[in-house]
Order: structure tokens, then C-alpha cells, then sequence
């Protein structure tokens, strides 16, 4: 299991998420907290969505990924659910919100 450190707080080991860049520590994807941020949500308010973080962990992830938009961006297409797949009300929630929604 080679755990290769990314940047302060972002590893990846090959065990957790197949080599995924995570928060050292946990499971919890750059790509997840890339995602919460495209949808418009502040750093400060993505603590509350994963209150197991801390702000600087959210702030180097995205760091991170604005150093590797390309790496990370794959992951989010190989993990993107397809809009057929994504329940109503989960779209009605997103389109209400005042958040930007990758939903259309």
C-alpha cells in the first residue's frame, strides 16, 4: 500500500479510493470538495457539508486542485452520475437553490 503525500494535507494510497488524491486522514476526495465548490458553495460553508474537515484541509484541496485541474478533473468525469440517473427532486432542489448547478 505506497501512500505517496500529495501536499500538506492531500495523499493518495492506492487502498483508499484506487489512488484517488484524498484528505490525509480520511476518505473524503479532492474531487468531493472540487464538487461542493463548483456548485458555488463557499470553503467556509463546505465545512458544514463535511464537518470532519478542517478549513485549511478544504483550502489545500483546492489549491491542489487548481495545480492539477486536469488530474482531477478526470475524476470528476469518471464519477459523474448521468442526469437520467439523478432523482427529481434531487433537480428541483438544485435548480431552486442559489447555488450554480451542473444540473440543466
Amino acid at each position: 500500500m505506497p501512500v505517496e503525500t500529495l501536499s500538506r494535507y492531500v495523499t493518495s494510497n492506492s487502498d483508499i479510493l484506487s489512488g484517488e488524491p484524498v484528505i490525509l486522514g480520511t476518505r473524503t476526495s479532492v474531487r468531493a470538495i472540487v464538487g461542493l465548490w463548483h456548485l458555488g458553495i463557499m470553503p467556509e460553508e463546505i465545512l458544514s457539508h463535511l464537518p470532519h474537515l478542517t478549513l485549511a484541509q478544504v483550502f489545500d484541496a483546492l489549491s491542489f486542485y487548481l495545480d492539477h485541474q486536469a488530474e482531477i478533473n478526470e475524476y470528476i468525469e469518471q464519477n459523474q452520475v448521468p442526469n437520467e440517473l439523478v432523482h427529481p427532486s434531487t433537480i428541483a432542489i438544485y435548480k431552486s437553490s442559489s447555488h450554480t448547478s451542473p444540473i440543466k
